[in-house]
């Protein structure tokens, strides 16, 4: 099973990640945090790595349905975005498949909610 649908767009690091935030928030979904890979491996291990953003995004009224359901099922959430550069004016931007961790559950109540949070999330990264 893959775990991810990625897209790779010729953009600079700024513009994708704002494009991403208001393709998401379009669904519903905001971004709760904003991981600077580059930044944090700079800092703590003195790394230099090229530009790599985690984006953790949510839906309330998804991540509320599905706790609802699951209240441990907070150890998927939030619904992890990657924003990378893979060279020079590519960007490559990945979105985790919630099928992939879902699984693992296997509790039918959640399949509906996985699979429309799948679709989204798809239908995000198509439109970059």
């Amino acid at each position: 099973m893959n775990y991810h649908f990625s897209k790779t767009i010729e953009s600079n690091m700024e513009q994708a990640v704002e494009k991403v935030t208001a393709e998401l928030k379009k669904e519903g979904f905001g971004i709760l945090m904003d991981i600077d890979i580059q930044k944090i491996f700079k800092e703590k291990i003195d790394v230099d790595y090229r530009p790599y953003r985690i984006l953790g995004t949510c839906n309330p009224n998804i991540g509320h349905k599905v706790l609802q359901i699951d209240e441990v099922m907070g150890v998927f959430l939030p619904c992890h975005i990657v924003v990378q550069e893979t060279e020079k004016g590519k960007i490559k931007i990945s979105a985790i498949d919630p099928i992939a961790p879902m699984s693992a559950v296997a509790n039918p109540e959640l399949e509906p909610i996985g699979m429309e949070v799948q679709k989204i999330l798809k239908d995000v990264i198509e439109r970059l």
